[in-house]
């Protein structure tokens, strides 16, 4: 019989398949398949993106050409646009507002066909020194609310070009999916004053059945509800509610822990598309007490149908007990 099992952050109910659950060969990967041409995003082709914003480069090298390591560009078809201001409006009972917003991408090397796991861990660190760079520039901007990082790796995960690359966006306002995570954090803080976070990262150490790696600040593991097969969370182990307040110490920390999870992930499913989202505080988000950063990695092994759509719940064939066995062992 399966098992349901509910969500303690935010109250999602999730199936999980006990019975008969699924091992890496059960999934049937989707090929990716790109339109192949000129990449925009790699060496040479500088001059055909929009002008970067910020680059990390050798020295003596010029804005929009070769030479750098890790280089962020406005998209060049972004979902809200940096110009004008925030006009709130409403129409009869819907509330509106212009599309302000910012919509970047961080182009994460040079290289086409190099995904994290396939970069030195120096250069894993730029990319994660880059995302906190331009977090706490965006933060400054008083119409931004929240800065959302997602990476998406596969024609499945909604990659439309091949180059491995972070897009940021952000917000005029905090996203419904976070504002429930936040609400669900502060009453479970408020009932026994302690962060939801810190109790999950204390009782998987204990445990360590879900554990798939950890260093010095951080800890990778599939979380006991998880939603979709093989998802991993990765969270530093001191509490922080502000991914953009890591420490010159953690940046490596992290870079590794990402680097070798998604090594693991990679093996174990044979290359698969996913997903990841860094989950992090709205900018004026108070003291933080209550919410703890974390990654996100969702693979793209299911799809969601009619009977996620119409309940919220997730069935998920893979239990993330035996999931971390297969990830830590690979």
């Amino acid at each position: 019989m399966a098992e349901l099992r509910r969500d303690p952050i935010v109250g999602r109910w999730v199936i999980i398949d006990t019975d008969h659950p699924s091992g890496p060969q059960d999934f049937e990967k989707e090929e990716s398949v790109f339109s192949g041409g000129t990449c925009p995003f790699c060496y040479g082709s500088e001059s055909i993106t929009p002008n970067e914003i910020e680059c990390i480069r050798d020295p003596n090298t010029a804005p929009n050409t070769p030479g750098w390591h890790v280089r962020v560009i406005p998209n060049k078809f972004p979902a809200l646009q940096i110009e004008g201001d925030l006009e709130r409006r409403g129409n009869g009972i819907y509330d509106m507002t212009n599309g302000v917003g910012a919509h970047e991408v961080l182009v994460e090397s040079p290289y086409h066909t190099k995904d994290i796991p396939e970069l030195l861990n120096s250069e894993v660190e730029n990319v994660i020194s880059m995302y906190c760079r331009r977090a706490i520039d965006l933060a400054r901007d008083t119409r931004f609310k929240y800065i959302m990082f997602f990476r998406n790796y596969g024609q499945s995960a909604g990659a439309s070009l091949e180059h491995p690359h972070t897009q940021l966006i952000a917000l005029p306002m905090v996203p419904k999916s976070v504002l429930e995570e936040l609400q669900g954090a502060q009453e479970y803080f408020d009932y026994r004053e302690r962060c939801i976070f810190c109790d999950i990262i204390r009782q998987e150490l204990q445990k360590k059945e879900t554990v798939i790696l950890e260093n010095k600040h951080f800890l990778s593991f599939c979380p006991f509800v998880s939603r979709f097969p093989f998802e991993i969370w990765i969270i530093p182990k001191k509490h922080n509610a502000y991914f953009f307040q890591l420490t010159k110490e953690e940046i490596p920390s992290l870079a590794a822990i990402l680097k070798d999870t998604l090594a693991k992930l990679k093996k174990t499913l044979s290359h698969p598309s996913y997903n990841y989202v860094i989950h992090t505080s709205p900018i004026d988000g108070g003291d933080g007490d209550h919410y703890h950063w974390h990654i996100e990695i969702m693979p793209r092994l299911t799809r969601v149908a009619g009977f996620e759509w119409g309940t919220g719940f997730y069935i998920v064939p893979t239990p993330p007990e035996l999931a971390a066995v297969y990830l830590k062992e690979a």
